[in-house]
């Protein structure tokens, strides 16, 4: 699995504002504190510009409150693509970090939605085929990167969950699959409306080493939710909220702010 910077940024992905597909430029921002057992731990801020099938987002990650204590990790996140008819298709993710002394970065280039080519700093130690599920070419293809992952363009809100998306952070290939749980509404500022909460489910397909108890909580005993917000009348909806189950607790990432700037 990816080292914890760069799944920490995985994680991060479920709170990116979303495009509207229009064809003048429109931009947007959202800014989003992460919390662990109740405790701010993080904070991050996205802004996002979309033109005709265009994107660019990027965004800025940081320990924050007890985080820092333990922690403190600062990171740049950025993701350009094309939008093609109902499906984000990426054409470079970048992801660089600094904890203490310490600088990594994932750099994974995409050519027709499949994955073209991918850089880790520091390099991934070597992995015993033994334990080690490695990745195949057809692992690579269809897939999203951590910040295209959990977009969502639907008719509506009832048609938001429902479906399963390919994930590569890099290191690591998932299935993360979306169930109808519930609906409801929200207020932040910015946006104050409907909403619908989908069930989140994970499968590690490659990329990972066999048994590893992190995953394997993941996979089998994490409840994850993801609500989303639609962005106008677009047909397009994106995470505003987000629990994730941990071995030793919940984590919890949440709009402080989710906004057009046009």
């Amino acid at each position: 699995m990816l080292r914890p910077s760069h799944a920490f940024a995985a994680l991060l992905s479920v709170a990116v504002p979303a495009p509207s597909f229009a064809a003048a430029p429109q931009s947007f921002r959202g800014e989003y504190t992460v919390s662990f057992l109740g405790l701010s731990i993080a904070r991050a801020t996205f802004s996002s510009r979309y033109q005709g099938d265009s994107y660019a987002i990027d965004g800025t990650v940081s320990a924050a409150g007890l985080g820092k204590l333990f922690d403190d990790t600062k990171g740049t996140i950025s993701s350009k693509g094309t939008i093609s008819g109902k499906q984000m298709q990426p054409h470079a993710f970048r992801a660089d970090y600094t904890s203490g002394k310490n600088a990594s970065m994932v750099d994974i280039r995409f050519n027709n939605g499949a994955v073209t080519s991918t850089q880790v700093v520091p390099a991934p130690k070597k992995r015993d085929p033994k334990s080690w599920v490695p990745l195949g070419d057809s692992d690579l293809k269809s897939v999203l990167d951590p910040m295209a992952a959990t977009v969502i363009h639907a008719d509506s809100l009832d048609k938001v969950c429902g479906r399963t998306v390919k994930f590569y952070d890099g290191e690591m290939r998932a299935d993360l699959t979306l169930t109808y749980a519930s609906k409801g509404s929200i207020s932040v500022p910015g946006y104050k409306g409907d909403t619908v909460t989908c069930k989140m489910g994970f499968e590690p397909v490659a990329g990972y080493r066999k048994g590893r108890k992190a995953l394997n909580f993941l996979k089998n005993r994490s409840r994850m939710l993801v609500t989303f917000a639609p962005l106008g009348q677009s047909g397009i909806y994106a995470p505003i909220r987000a629990t994730v189950g941990t071995q030793i607790g919940p984590l919890t990432i949440s709009a402080r702010r989710f906004e057009a700037v046009n």
